[in-house]
């Protein structure tokens, strides 16, 4: 029974990333046009974002994340590094789990590279791991209102927003971020 459950999940699982990933691969325009309207709602939201992104080395936007799961669960999305306001490559972020989890709901971040060092460990690596490599500072809500320039850092700070859906626990430790081609 329990070999079947997990084979069961394993299957849906796989479903889910050829879904999100497979299906419907989204055009470098696509990947543009959600990034720029899900970069506005996030800055109309949380000011202190704009200002923290005039100062980034470069911004690397999610604008929708797919997560889902029941006990294997796993997270799919495609975005673009953009630095001086301009598109200069597409990722992909993704990651698998398991534990205690189930449902299935949507989010985007944002990753602002604040040093060379850490914009450098991006495009250098084959698959950046989030949380290993550069130190990532994840910005809520309540640091968003207070963050100031005097307050700001070396390394990465990631701004998660949009949550839709329901699932238990959000999170962006352990995304693989690859490198892609869209159409």
């Amino acid at each position: 029974m329990r070999t079947s459950t997990l084979l069961l999940n394993l299957i849906l699982f796989a479903s889910l990333l050829a879904g999100a990933s497979g299906a419907h691969a989204a055009s470098a325009h696509e990947i543009d046009t959600n990034a720029t309207a899900e970069l506005n709602v996030l800055f109309e939201r949380t000011p202190a974002a704009k200002e923290l992104a005039a100062q980034a080395k470069a911004i690397l936007i999610f604008p929708e994340i797919v997560k889902g799961g029941f006990i294997v669960g796993g997270q799919v999305g495609n975005g673009v590094l953009r630095q001086g306001g301009k598109s200069v490559s597409y990722h992909r972020s993704w990651a698998a789990s398991y534990g205690l989890q189930a449902g299935v709901q949507s989010f985007g971040y944002v990753l602002m590279f604040m040093d060379d060092e850490s914009l450098a460990y991006l495009k250098k690596s084959e698959g950046w791991e989030v949380g290993v490599g550069p130190s990532i500072v994840v910005v809520d809500e309540g640091m968003g209102k207070n963050l100031t320039s005097t307050t700001l850092r070396k390394g990465v700070y990631a701004f998660i927003f949009g949550q839709k859906g329901l699932m238990a626990g959000l999170g962006i430790q352990g995304s693989k971020i690859t490198t892609i081609e869209p159409d």
